[in-house]
């Protein structure tokens, strides 16, 4: 069995509870991406042009802070990635975590969690920016209540572990 990592960012706890529960399917490891300067909810306001997270996304060279880090990357086979859907794609904060480790030989599976939107192209910018080649599969889209024996389900039919 192939040693498993379950990271996620989550701005409001619902993309945390979905990565928790699947650690817990999937018998892996959890970390929580948490930015250096934590959002506020004014930070994560998208329909003020100046709000953190807009001006964060709009600059595509963006890469927030990030406190803490894996212990021991090199032991992970497979790392799913989890994180809200900003602008259609996964948030900047994501971006400097892909950014921070070689992702040399591994599989990395993007999830998201979204009010409607599917996960769409952000599988091909997450291989363009990781560090290392990794494969990277396509992702999902989760819903925030979607229980454990489906999360299962849906990460054993990937085939990646």
């Amino acid at each position: 069995m192939k040693k498993v990592l379950v990271t996620c960012f989550s701005a409001t706890g619902v993309t945390k509870g979905v990565a928790q529960a699947l650690a817990e399917a999937e018998g892996g490891d959890f970390f929580e991406i948490l930015p250096e300067t934590p959002y506020t909810s004014a930070d994560l306001d998208w329909n003020n042009k100046t709000s953190r997270s807009t001006v964060e996304m709009q600059d595509p060279n963006c890469r927030p802070a990030i406190t803490g880090a894996v212990e021991n990357m090199d032991q992970y086979e497979v790392i799913f990635l989890g994180f809200p859907l900003w602008w259609g794609r996964e948030p900047s904060i994501v971006d400097t975590f892909l950014e921070a480790y070689d992702f040399s030989g591994k599989v990395i599976v993007p999830f998201c969690t979204s009010g409607g939107s599917g996960i769409g192209f952000t599988g091909d910018r997450i291989a363009r920016i990781a560090k290392g080649n990794p494969t990277v599969v396509n992702g999902n889209r989760l819903g925030g209540t979607t229980s454990m024996a489906d999360l299962k389900t849906w990460a054993e039919g990937l085939d990646v572990l």
